[in-house]
């Protein structure tokens, strides 16, 4: 079974998570030929006073 997680900004909708849940889950059942029930996701929203690129934080 197959778990795979996600860190993302915050502020998605959960219109867009469904989608993008389920675009992962096609894509790792595509690749992984495994059942969809098999696989789990975990979304992880961070504030992007709490993330950094390049020695930045995001909310900067």
């Amino acid at each position: 079974m197959p778990t795979i997680n996600v860190q993302l900004f915050e502020g998605r909708t959960q219109e867009q998570k469904r989608a993008f849940v389920k675009a992962v889950t096609e894509a790792a059942c595509n690749t992984l030929g495994c059942d969809p029930a098999a696989v789990d996701i975990i979304l992880q929203e961070v504030k992007r006073e709490n993330w950094s690129t390049a020695g930045k934080l995001w909310s900067d």
